[in-house]
C-alpha cells in the first residue's frame, strides 16, 4: 500500500512537471506516455489540478484534453476540483457554469429532493483545500436556476449555504427571487426574500425592483405600494435611493388602477429628487392618460418627453393614437399615425384597427381602406379582425359590394371566418340595392352555420 501510494505521488508530480515546464504540443504525449499503461484516478486528476491552481487555462486545457483522450473517467471529485481552480480565479465564468451542469448529472439522477444535491456536498468538503471562493456557490445556485434544473434545488443550496455563515451575492440572490417570481407567483417570491436577506446580506433597489414587477405582472396592485414603502424604509438605512425603474412600475400600478392623481404625485417626486425620466416611464404615464381618456394631459406629457430630448418609440405612438381614437378625434390620430410612419415605426396590429374603425366611424371607409391595403403589404405584419369588421361593414353600407366580397376572401385568406355581424352587414346591403333573394340565401346560410356552432 506504501509503495502504491509512493508511486501514486511520484506519477502526480512528473505530470505535473510535465505540465508547468514543457511549452510543446509534445507535453501531451509525455503525459501519456508517462500514465500508461493505465489511466489517472479522479483522485490523481484532483492532486495533479490543485498543484496548477495558479495557472487556471492550464488547469482547464488539461481538464478538457483528459476527458476527450478518456485519460481519466472523471467523477464528482475531479469535476469539484476544476470548478473551483476556475471559480478561485473568476475567469471563464460561462464554461464554469457549462462544468457545474455536467457535474450535476455526471452521478445520474439524485434521488434526495429534501437534501442538497450530492455536487453541492462534494463542493463543500473540497472548498478549503482547493483554497476556493464563495462565488462557486454562486454559480451553482445560477446552474439550478437554470432551465430543465431545480429551483428548490437552489432554495436548498442557499440555506445550507447559511447554516454555514456563507451567504450568495446580492446578483445571485436576486436571480433566485426572480426564477421563484416567474414560475411560483410574487407571494413566493417575497417569502424567499424574508429568508434570505438579513444583516449579513443586504437587498439593494434590483431586489426590490424584482418584487415590485412580481405583483405587478401577477395584478396584486396594492402590494407593489407596500414593497416600495418598505424600500424606502430599507434603502434610506443603505444610503441607496429607488432607481427609474422603481419609480416606473410603482406608476404603472397607479396608472393601470386609474389613479392618474397618484401617478403624477409620482412623477413630481421624480423631478424633485433629479431621476432622470426614460421613454419606458414617459409611455407608461402617456398610456394612463390616454386610458382615462385626458389626451390633454397626455399631449403634455408627449411634449416633455421632446423637450427633454427622451426619444418617442413605436409605444409612445400607439398610446397616442389609440387614446385620440378612443374619443373620435380623426385628425389627431392620423396626423399622428403619418408621423410614426414617417419615422420608420412599425404600429401593430390593434393599432391600426383603433385608427381604421375610428375612420370607419366618420365616413372615411376609403381612406381606412387604403391606408388598411398599404399597411397589408408590410412584411411581418399580422392583421387584427377588427379592422376587416371595420372595413366590410362601412362598404357593404356604403354599397361598394364587390370591394366588400373582395376584402372578406383576404379576411379568410388570413384565417378569420365570417361571422353573423359581416353577413347582416352583407344581407343589409344587398336587401337596399333590391337583391333580395342574395340577401334571403345569406340570412339562411348564416341561420345553418349559427345552428352548426350551437351543436358543436
Amino acid at each position: 500500500m506504501q509503495l502504491m501510494s509512493v508511486q501514486r505521488n511520484a506519477l502526480v508530480s512528473a505530470v505535473v512537471s510535465t505540465l508547468r515546464e514543457k511549452r510543446s504540443k509534445s507535453r501531451w504525449n509525455d503525459v501519456k506516455t508517462l500514465c500508461a499503461p493505465t489511466s489517472l484516478t479522479p483522485q490523481q486528476f484532483s492532486e495533479i489540478t490543485l498543484q496548477l491552481r495558479n495557472n487556471p487555462h492550464l488547469a482547464l486545457r488539461f481538464f478538457f484534453w483528459s476527458h476527450r483522450t478518456s485519460l481519466c473517467a472523471h467523477d464528482l471529485l475531479s469535476y469539484s476540483t476544476i470548478i473551483h481552480v476556475l471559480a478561485r480565479s473568476r475567469r471563464f465564468k460561462t464554461l464554469t457554469l457549462s462544468l457545474i451542469t455536467s457535474a450535476i448529472h455526471v452521478d445520474g439522477p439524485d434521488h434526495r429532493p429534501d437534501r442538497p444535491p450530492k455536487i453541492f456536498e462534494t463542493l463543500a468538503k473540497t472548498y478549503r483545500r482547493c483554497d476556493s471562493a464563495p462565488f462557486v456557490f454562486d454559480l451553482l445556485i445560477r446552474a439550478f436556476l437554470k432551465p430543465h434544473n431545480s429551483l428548490d434545488r437552489s432554495i436548498l443550496i442557499v440555506r445550507s449555504l447559511r447554516s454555514r455563515n456563507i451567504s450568495p451575492t446580492i446578483g445571485t440572490c436576486n436571480l433566485l427571487i426572480r426564477a421563484v417570481s416567474r414560475s411560483r407567483g410574487a407571494n413566493a417570491a417575497l417569502a424567499v426574500y424574508r429568508e434570505v436577506f438579513d444583516d449579513r446580506v443586504k437587498p439593494n433597489a434590483q431586489t426590490f425592483n424584482v418584487l415590485m414587477l412580481g405583483f405587478y405582472q401577477d395584478g396584486i396592485l396594492d402590494k407593489v405600494e407596500e414593497i416600495w414603502i418598505e424600500m424606502g424604509k430599507v434603502l434610506d438605512c443603505l444610503d441607496c435611493s429607488p432607481n427609474v425603474f422603481s419609480y416606473c412600475v410603482l406608476l404603472a400600478a397607479f396608472c393601470d388602477r386609474g389613479m392618474m392623481d397618484r401617478a403624477v404625485g409620482v412623477w413630481e417626486e421624480m423631478r424633485i429628487k433629479a431621476v432622470e425620466a426614460d421613454a419606458m416611464v414617459y409611455n407608461t404615464l402617456i398610456s394612463g392618460f390616454c386610458k382615462s381618456l385626458d389626451l390633454v394631459k397626455a399631449e403634455e406629457v408627449f411634449r416633455q418627453m421632446g423637450l427633454s430630448n427622451v426619444e418617442a418609440t413605436t409605444m409612445t405612438y400607439e398610446h397616442m393614437i389609440t387614446g385620440y381614437c378612443k374619443i373620435g378625434d380623426v385628425g389627431s390620430a392620423i396626423l399622428l399615425y403619418k408621423d410614426m410612419r414617417r419615422r420608420k415605426f412599425r404600429p401593430d396590429a390593434s393599432t391600426v384597427d383603433s385608427v381604421v374603425g375610428v375612420l370607419c366611424d366618420k365616413s372615411r371607409v376609403l381612406e381606412a381602406l387604403e391606408m388598411f391595403s398599404h399597411v397589408m403589404k408590410r412584411e411581418g405584419f399580422y392583421p387584427g379582425r377588427l379592422s376587416f369588421e371595420f372595413l366590410i361593414k362601412g362598404l357593404c353600407e356604403d354599397g361598394k359590394i364587390d370591394e366588400a366580397l373582395k376584402l372578406q376572401t383576404e379576411m379568410v385568406g388570413k384565417g378569420f371566418e365570417p361571422d353573423s355581424e359581416i353577413y347582416k352587414a352583407f344581407i343589409k346591403a344587398y336587401s337596399k340595392c333590391g337583391d333580395k333573394e342574395k340577401a334571403r340565401k345569406l340570412t339562411e346560410e348564416m341561420f345553418a352555420i349559427g345552428s352548426e356552432l350551437e351543436e358543436v
